[in-house]
C-alpha cells in the first residue's frame, strides 16, 4: 500500500509499481517539478469501479497517461468519460481501485482542492470565466496566490507574475483583448481564456472536456495548434467527439465503452477496430 504524502511533501517515492502494462507514452519529456514520475507515468488508474445507485458507471478501468503526453479519450455518451475525470479530480470517490498522480499521490485520499494544488487542472465543456472582469483580471485571479480576504486586499503582482500573465496572454492569443471584459469575448475566446486561467497555475496534467464544442473552424484549428504546443510542457487528456479535431492532435487514442477501455492505439488503429465501429463510429 502506498503512503499518501501531502502535496508539499512529494519528493520521496513511497512505492515502486512494477509491470510493463503501466509504461506510458511520452516518458521523460516533462520536468517533474517535485512530482515523482520516475517511470514516465503521470497518471495511473487501475481497477477503478464506480457505481451510482446500482448503475455501474466505471468497470475495472485501467488507464496510464505518460509524462508530456497528449491523450485523446473518445467514446459514446454514457461511456464513463465524465465520471473518469470526476474520479481523477476528487469529485467522485471510486468504489475500489487505485488512482495515482505520479508515483506517490493517492488521488482517492485527497480533496478536490488538494488535487488542484498538486498540479491537476480541469476545464469543463462550458467555459466558466468572470464576465464582469477583464481578461487580464481573470488571469490575475487564477494565479496561485493566497486567496484570503486580507491577502487579496494587500495583493500586488510581482514582476514574475506579470511576466507569466503576459506569456499566457500571448499563448492564448488574447494580448489585444487584455482590458476587454470577458463577457464580451466570443465563445471560442472564452474557451481560450479559461485554458489560460489553468495555464497560469502551471498544472502538470490538464483535463479538457470537449474543448472545441461550438467553436468556429478557425478557432478549432488554433486550439489544435495550442494543444500540440502545450504537449511536452504539460500532459493533456482531451475528451472530444469531433473526430476531425482528434485526428489533428492525437498520437494515442483511448476508446471508452460502458465504463471500460474498449480499444487503445493510434486513431487509425481504433477507427479500424470492428468493435469500435459497431458501438461508436458506425459505418
Amino acid at each position: 500500500m502506498r503512503a499518501t504524502p501531502l502535496p508539499e511533501l512529494m519528493l520521496e517515492p513511497a512505492f515502486d509499481p512494477a509491470g510493463a502494462a503501466r509504461d506510458a507514452i511520452g516518458a521523460g519529456r516533462l520536468a517533474s517539478k517535485g512530482l515523482d514520475v520516475r517511470h514516465g507515468t503521470i497518471l495511473t488508474l487501475e481497477g477503478i469501479n464506480v457505481s451510482f445507485d446500482g448503475f455501474r458507471a466505471i468497470t475495472d478501468l485501467n488507464l496510464y497517461i505518460g509524462v508530456g503526453e497528449l491523450r485523446c479519450i473518445i467514446g459514446p455518451n454514457g461511456a464513463g468519460k465524465t465520471t473518469m475525470m470526476d474520479v481523477i479530480t476528487g469529485k467522485t470517490r471510486p468504489d475500489n481501485g487505485h488512482a495515482y498522480f505520479g508515483e506517490t499521490l493517492d488521488l482517492t485520499q485527497m480533496s478536490e482542492v488538494e488535487i488542484a494544488q498538486a498540479g491537476i487542472g480541469r476545464k469543463f465543456q462550458k467555459p466558466t470565466v468572470f464576465e464582469a472582469l477583464s481578461v487580464f483580471e481573470n488571469l490575475e485571479l487564477a494565479l496561485k496566490t493566497d486567496k484570503s480576504v486580507w491577502a487579496s486586499l494587500r495583493a500586488k503582482l510581482s514582476g514574475t507574475q506579470k511576466d507569466r500573465i503576459e506569456e499566457v496572454l500571448s499563448t492564448i492569443r488574447l494580448e489585444g483583448s487584455r482590458h476587454r471584459p470577458a463577457g464580451l469575448l466570443s465563445h471560442g475566446q472564452k474557451q481560450f481564456l479559461e485554458i489560460g486561467m489553468l495555464l497560469v497555475q502551471d498544472p502538470q496534467l490538464l483535463l479538457l472536456d470537449e474543448p472545441v464544442a461550438g467553436m468556429t473552424d478557425a478557432e478549432t484549428e488554433f486550439t489544435a495548434e495550442l494543444f500540440k504546443s502545450l504537449a511536452g510542457k504539460h500532459s493533456l487528456m482531451v475528451v472530444e467527439h469531433d473526430m476531425g479535431f482528434v485526428g489533428s492532435i492525437a498520437d494515442h487514442v483511448t476508446v471508452l465503452h460502458q465504463g471500460s477501455v474498449l480499444a487503445e492505439g493510434s486513431l487509425e488503429d481504433v477507427q479500424a477496430n470492428e468493435r469500435v465501429i459497431e458501438v461508436y463510429l458506425g459505418r
